[in-house]
Parts: C-alpha cells; sequence; structure tokens
C-alpha cells in the first residue's frame, strides 16, 4: 500500500521505518524538504537528524507535505499537534479528501518547559478539529497514548496492553485495525471507544503519560485496561 507520512520527527521515522519494512511505499511529507536535509542538528530525544536517518532508510522518500499527502492511499498525520491543522492544509485538501488519516498528534505545548500542557481538552479534541476541518477525511485518532518504540513493536511491553481507536467510519477503524495487525497489535489489544469524539479521553491520558514517563524515567511502558464485564473490548 501506498502510505504517506506527515511529519519527519520521533514518530514519522519511526513509523515510516517499520511501514516501509512492511513493505509498503512510504513517503515522508515536511514542510520544507531542503531544510529538513539541511538540519544537522540532533533531535530533543538526542537521535541524529533526519538527513542521518534518510540515509539509513533509503526506500523511505522525502517530499513536501502535498507530495506526501497525493502519494498515500492512506495517511499518518505524525506532526506536532500545535502545528497539525496548518500541515494538513499545507497538504492540501484536495490530496486528503476520501482517505483515511490517522491521527497519531497530540495537542501538548512545550512552551513552558516540562511538563507540558493540553492546548485542547474537556469540549473538544484535536481529532476532532482535524474531522471538522476536513469533513471528506475518514480520521482515525489511535496510537497516541505510547512512545513511538511501543507504536510498532508492543512486545517491548510484556504483558497485556492497549490501544484505542476514535473515529466516525467503522469502515476505516476496520482498516486502522489491519494496519495495527501487521505491527504487532492483536485484537484483544485493541479498544474501539466509538465515534471521533472519544479522541478527548485519549488525548487527555497524556498529562498523566508524560509524568509517569518523569517517574520512571523510561518510555517504555502502556496502559492495559481490566475490565470485569464479560463482553468483549472491541
Amino acid at each position: 500500500m501506498k502510505i504517506g507520512i506527515l511529519g519527519t520527527g520521533v514518530v514519522g521515522q519511526t513509523l515510516a521505518g517499520r511501514l516501509s519494512g512492511l513493505g509498503h511505499e512510504v513517503i515522508v511529507g515536511t514542510r520544507d524538504v531542503s531544510a529538513t536535509l539541511a538540519n544537522t542538528k540532533p533531535t530533543p530525544y538526542g537521535l541524529p537528524p533526519y538527513s542521518v536517518w534518510q540515509k539509513d532508510h533509503p526506500a523511505v522518500k522525502l517530499g513536501t507535505f502535498a507530495e506526501a499527502a497525493a502519494h498515500g492511499e492512506m495517511l499518518l498525520n505524525c506532526t506536532s499537534g500545535h502545528a497539525s491543522l496548518d500541515a494538513l492544509k499545507a497538504a492540501g485538501e484536495r490530496h486528503l479528501n476520501g482517505k483515511v488519516l490517522i491521527d497519531v498528534a497530540n495537542p501538548l505545548d512545550f512552551s513552558k518547559g516540562f511538563p507540558p500542557f493540553l492546548t485542547v481538552c474537556n469540549t473538544d479534541s484535536l481529532g476532532e478539529q482535524i474531522q471538522r476541518t476536513f469533513p471528506q477525511v475518514k480520521v482515525v485518532k489511535t496510537l497516541n497514548t505510547t512512545n513511538a518504540m511501543v507504536m510498532v513493536n508492543p512486545s517491548l511491553v510484556p504483558g497485556e496492553h492497549n490501544l484505542f481507536l476514535s473515529g466516525n467510519d467503522d469502515g476505516a477503524k476496520d482498516s486502522v485495525r489491519k494496519l495495527l495487525r501487521a505491527m504487532g497489535w492483536g485484537d484483544s489489544t485493541i479498544i474501539d471507544l466509538g465515534d471521533i469524539s472519544t479522541a478527548r479521553g485519549t488525548e487527555q491520558l497524556l498529562p498523566l503519560w508524560v509524568r509517569l514517563y518523569a517517574k520512571f524515567q523510561n518510555p517504555m511502558f502502556n496502559f492495559h485496561v481490566v475490565s470485569g464485564a464479560s463482553s468483549q473490548t472491541r
């Protein structure tokens, strides 16, 4: 499948590498290709710049947001939450319409240091904002409640743990489940919360996630929901 990923950060790189390794044709989108390749600074997490990563992943192509969106049969938003709407507008509505968009971003603001705060919460979510702005896009919120390495390899966290799905289109969510299965997420680990408004709940897990990260000094953990109900979680 042709996949377009918006965002060249740690999450975008990690998902691009994994999906390319699974045989998908991946283009990663950025605002300015030349600037992205010219950047020699390590990421905030100490990883090498995108240009170094690109040399190790020659099958993954780099293009503009519009080029990545036009290429992808399925799209992933891996941009910073505060920049997501602008990035998607730069990608172009005509390149987005009718496609499944996996929204991995969170509306976190680090401008005042750590821990960050949510710029959208309680009565709205970034996932909903994207869906309202692009009504013909099939937005599915998932993968936003765990570390990038765990996203692509859930076995890094021992035992049972969960992902959440939010979205208005059941067919789109089925397509996303198929992709998640290929990355190692079993059906029993994926909890469908309902329509896109339920993204409010998963985005509001992030203040807890960052505090757990500060406590453990390690991002290799995830949430596990234990239910006494007899019904299936899906």
